[in-house]
């Protein structure tokens, strides 16, 4: 909302897409996920949940603008606070399942000690 009228809106919700996006995966990593710090490497693999985050917001306003050529504020603002709580919990998921996903394979033996020894 401080945005409007000061920039494009699509540039402004980039802009806010990009900023929200390195808070929640710095977040997402220290306290969802305890994984403490990832570095560059997390960020560059959630660079594309920015994108596709970016990119629905942007959609769904254009969208609400294509139905209704001048829209309110209030209006805008709760179709860009929809879209991207959707794009949040997408992005939470592919968090989830891959950028924070446990890379090392700890296989378990499949006959333990304790498994032979109660066989003998």
């Amino acid at each position: 909302m401080l945005l409007d009228g000061a920039m494009p809106m699509v540039v402004a919700n980039a802009l806010i897409t990009v900023v929200s996006t390195v808070l929640a995966t710095e977040l997402h990593g220290r306290v969802s996920f305890r994984r403490g710090r990832g570095g560059w490497r997390v960020h560059l693999q959630s660079a594309l949940t920015v994108a596709v985050c970016d990119a629905f917001t942007t959609v769904a306003l254009l969208a609400l603008h294509a139905a209704q050529p001048n829209p309110s504020v209030a209006a805008e603002q709760a179709v860009y606070l929809s879209a991207s709580a959707l794009a949040g919990i997408g992005r939470f998921a592919i968090l989830r399942a891959v950028v924070f996903t446990d890379t090392r394979r700890t296989r378990t033996p499949v006959l333990a000690k304790a498994t032979v020894a109660i066989a003998a």
